[in-house]
């Protein structure tokens, strides 16, 4: 199926990746239950890992006007650590209802952040350490935690380029991780790894656009979008595994 509908896909990967690095959560909130239409939940998380890794060296080479080190080790370490925990567990669960968790935790997130506009997280480290902790648990289970690190990151208020720079670090170290474990866990299927070579220039092009579109308007402006944006793709999720 995939092979048939290749351009498309390329193109819902391209615009995953400039929605994520302008909205500020990461493509992988959008490029997992857009690849989800095409494969299968596995497989969708290894390719996911594999595209994040090209995905976050673009942006540390593009946003690398400072990072804060003290949020990379109170947030990053926990994420790198229990994305491993969630990575492994993903293969002790049911694909299918892992699918069906990915849409509903994409329709309570988005609404969460809809409905509560001035929700925020103090900047304490006990909390960077636990928003590292849940991202990076959702990062290795349904392949996407980049909201719940952004939410946390948010309050300790750094401009937009220490910001994504920080993010894309932790996140580094996160996707390295998963892919580990993802491949022992079977997840790089020999079938779909001609797909690496098109997402490292969808990785490149993506965040290039995605920065420019940053220079032009303020991240806060674009957020609502992003965000009615991932509540119709949680839906959409839930809609097409009926």
């Amino acid at each position: 199926m995939l092979d048939r509908y290749l351009p498309i896909f390329i193109i819902l990967a391209i615009l995953s990746e400039i929605l994520g690095t302008v909205g500020g959560f990461g493509s992988s909130v959008f490029f997992v239950p857009v690849a989800n239409f095409f494969l299968d939940f596995q497989s969708v998380l290894g390719l996911t890992a594999l595209f994040h890794l090209s995905s976050n060296v673009t942006k540390i080479a593009l946003f690398k006007k400072g990072l804060d080190k003290k949020l990379v080790l109170t947030l990053g370490v926990p994420a790198v650590l229990f994305v491993s925990v969630g990575a492994y567990l993903s293969k002790y669960l049911d694909p299918q209802i892992l699918t069906w968790f990915l849409g509903f935790f994409l329709i309570g997130l988005s609404l969460i952040f809809l409905i509560f506009k001035q929700l925020k997280v103090k900047s304490t480290t006990k909390n960077a350490i636990i928003g590292g902790s849940l991202s990076g648990l959702s990062a290795g289970v349904l392949g996407t935690g980049g909201a719940i690190r952004g939410i946390t990151m948010a309050a300790f208020k750094m401009n937009k380029d220490k910001f994504i720079a920080t993010s894309a670090i932790i996140d580094l170290g996160v996707d390295f991780s998963r892919t580990i474990v993802y491949y022992f866990n079977g997840y790089m299927k020999q079938e779909i790894l001609y797909l690496v070579p098109f997402l490292i220039v969808v990785s490149i092009l993506g965040t290039w656009i995605g920065k420019k579109i940053l220079n032009k308007i303020s991240q806060e402006q674009f957020r609502k979008f992003v965000l009615f944006l991932i509540l119709a793709i949680g839906i959409a999720s839930i809609i097409a595994n009926l």
